[in-house]
């Protein structure tokens, strides 16, 4: 456990004031248009976003939503003031639309993605994210529901733990670990991060370990996003944002690595081209870009800002904007 200091000094919420920025046009249209701006934090963490923006944006109303009960838990106690502004929910982020319905929602004028694991989920040893100290081999983000990190290097075959590391971890050691884990349980089954670190570091080359950091790293990504399915949840989850959009509405997402950095930028990219068919003489109405880039290509985390919070060093950031109605584009990767 982290200790019981304050939630705002246990966060720092990554490129804050220019994700606030990002979205404060569009709630300044809705308040200029004489209704209550409604802003969706669909990953709420800590809670340290959606408390700037309800600072900055007295009359706004937020909706939170996290699929780890801890983290509500915390945001709650931090949003505190701000209660009769607020709807925090349990639940996964692609799970917006239902969300909304269940609030009497038609439609939004921002939507938050700080992808990843969260600050919480990091500093939590008993958790099992993280591979510098021994904990339960767990990893579920959500701890009420789904299988463990456990379960996974305990029974997948091997020729699934080898697609997993090597797709969701994209390292390039995945053969040998794989073998080395279905090896490792045969004896002994996994119960504790250590155990695995132990496997891992045995297997890859100690070169390899000095010039691409810690040799465990990329196996515990790939576990994590199988565990928690993050990347089949954000292929649904940004084009259910991008939907419950109002037109002048803003999406704002932060991604931490290159396979949720390529489904966010593919489910954008498709929103803001034409879909008419090649050499099609007139652009109808209905093939018009409806999105609008806010960014050009990623924006990055300052050095200040990086030094200020180490973990917002690997973060990208990107942002579109509504700008039609329509039928929202799914095809992602």
């Amino acid at each position: 456990m982290t200790g019981d200091r304050p939630t705002d000094e246990r966060h720092v919420p990554v490129l804050r004031d220019r994700c606030v920025s990002l979205i404060a046009p569009s709630i300044a249209a809705a308040e200029a248009a004489g209704r209550r701006a409604v802003v969706v934090d669909a990953t709420l963490g800590m809670g340290g976003h959606s408390e700037s923006m309800l600072q900055r944006f007295p009359e706004a109303h937020l909706v939170g939503i996290d699929r780890d009960t801890e983290a509500l838990a915390l945001a709650g106690e931090r949003l505190a003031p701000f209660a009769a502004r607020t709807d925090l929910v349990h639940a996964v982020y692609d799970e917006l639309p239902e969300v909304l319905e269940d609030l009497g929602i038609d439609g939004v004028d921002g939507v938050l993605f700080d992808l990843g694991v969260s600050s919480l989920q990091l500093d939590e040893r008993d958790r099992g994210f993280a591979y510098s100290y021994d904990a339960p081999l767990d990893m579920r983000m959500d701890t009420s529901r789904g299988i463990t990190a456990a379960e996974v290097v305990n029974t997948y075959p091997e020729s699934d733990l080898l697609r997993i590391i090597r797709t969701w971890g994209e390292e390039k050691f995945a053969g040998r670990i794989a073998s080395a884990i279905v090896r490792a349980r045969e004896t002994e089954p996994f119960r504790t991060t250590s155990q695995l670190v132990d496997v891992i570091r045995g297997v890859v080359p100690a070169a390899a370990a000095r010039t691409g950091g810690h040799p465990a790293k990329r196996t515990f990504q790939a576990l994590r996003i199988e565990v928690n399915e993050e990347l089949t949840v954000l292929e649904r989850a940004v084009p259910a944002a991008i939907g419950s959009l109002r037109i002048g509405g803003r999406v704002v997402a932060m991604s931490y690595h290159s396979l949720e950095d390529r489904i966010v930028k593919s489910t954008f990219t498709a929103g803001t081209k034409s879909s008419a068919p090649v050499g099609f003489p007139v652009e109808l109405e209905e093939h018009k870009p409806y999105l609008r880039s806010l960014t050009r290509g990623t924006e990055a985390p300052t050095a200040a800002e990086i030094e200020e919070n180490p973990r917002a060093a690997s973060a990208k950031l990107r942002a579109v904007e509504r700008i039609k109605a329509g039928p929202v584009d799914r095809k992602t990767i």
